[in-house]
């Protein structure tokens, strides 16, 4: 049935060119901003699970660069510890040297390790970072006695299963690794280079010495004040004085070996944990662009496949609405 009140071609060709029309401008936009999936209304699932990987990848980041200063803060620490270790070596050089020595060489002796002793202290108190110092401590505030707060790094950020949020962290046990304490209390808070020590090298209750005796049971000295030669009176430690002294820089040895040993473990496993970090940020934004990005050869093989079939329904819509003209041509005598 011809009729000029409607014109069912016309409206057929003009909804199809509108629906190649809307296809049109949604290849556009994905073409021009890279994401098939770039709002909530172009697939509310994806968009939601991008969205929330999105600003984890952001935590993982700000987790990566926490990771980072943790490293130059345990490097600070470990280059100061290191350069203790090889002094306190050279001091206990000088006692081994000390043995058996003349009461001139003693004085001389005793001269040297007080400037290698002022140079320890100048160790620690110089491996600052970021106004953290992990060696040179003052406990007078902390409220329990030995129990250094420990350095958290944070080292992961974690989502669980039902979303729940956790943050990782690798923990530094300052008490363990301090040279010095300005508020000890006793020895649970000093450290070891200040901390007293008897011969075997272990930490015991202060017992004062005087210099020039015989070596006592139960005599204690510390790294940071021993000394061969008693300048007030004069006088220089007796040989077994000497012998315990070495006995106690042994045991701070020790402890600053093993201080070291943690340390270097720690920059180890922050090591790894960074490599991880930016390998998991590197899949999840992999995981990403599988979900929103479009696929950019197939999105303009669409667009020129897009723009022949608007062209097309263009020229169907001008033939559609000719149809009235023909009707014209009925009553033409």
């Amino acid at each position: 049935m011809a009729s000029i009140m409607t014109n069912v071609s016309a409206m057929t060709a003009l909804q199809s060119l509108n629906a190649t029309n809307r296809n049109l401008d949604t290849t556009q936009a994905r073409i021009s901003t890279g994401y098939r999936v770039s709002e909530a209304s172009d697939n509310a699932a994806y968009w939601s699970i991008a969205t929330t990987m999105r600003s984890d990848n952001k935590a993982m980041s700000t987790v990566s660069d926490a990771l980072g200063l943790g490293s130059s803060k345990i490097d600070t620490a470990y280059t100061g510890i290191n350069k203790a270790i090889d002094t306190v070596n050279e001091i206990k050089n000088k006692l081994v040297a000390a043995v058996g020595a003349s009461d001139t060489d003693k004085q001389k002796y005793g001269i040297e390790i007080t400037a290698l002793q002022a140079q320890l202290k100048s160790y620690a108190d110089a491996s600052t970072f970021s106004g953290a110092n992990w060696l040179s401590t003052d406990t007078t505030n902390n409220a329990t006695a030995g129990q250094f707060e420990n350095v958290k790094i944070v080292a992961s950020f974690n989502r669980g299963t039902a979303g729940d949020i956790t943050v990782g962290t690798i923990d530094i046990v300052v008490q363990n690794i301090k040279l010095y304490d300005a508020g000890k209390s006793d020895e649970t808070d000093a450290g070891t280079l200040d901390g007293t020590r008897d011969k075997t090298g272990a930490r015991a209750t202060a017992q004062a010495v005087t210099i020039g005796d015989d070596a006592a049971v139960g005599d204690t000295y510390t790294v940071s004040d021993l000394s061969v030669w008693d300048a007030t009176n004069s006088i220089s430690a007796s040989d077994g004085q000497i012998l315990d002294m070495i006995g106690v820089v042994e045991g701070a040895l020790k402890d600053m070996t093993t201080a070291a040993t943690n340390l270097g473990a720690a920059k180890t496993r922050i090591s790894l944990q960074q490599s991880f970090t930016s390998s998991l940020m590197d899949s999840i934004d992999r995981g990403i662009g599988q979900l929103v990005d479009a696929d950019m050869n197939k999105e303009s093989t669409r667009l020129q496949a897009l723009q022949v079939q608007q062209q097309l329904g263009i020229q169907a819509l001008s033939i559609a609405n000719q149809n009235s003209q023909t009707i014209l041509s009925l009553f033409k005598g």
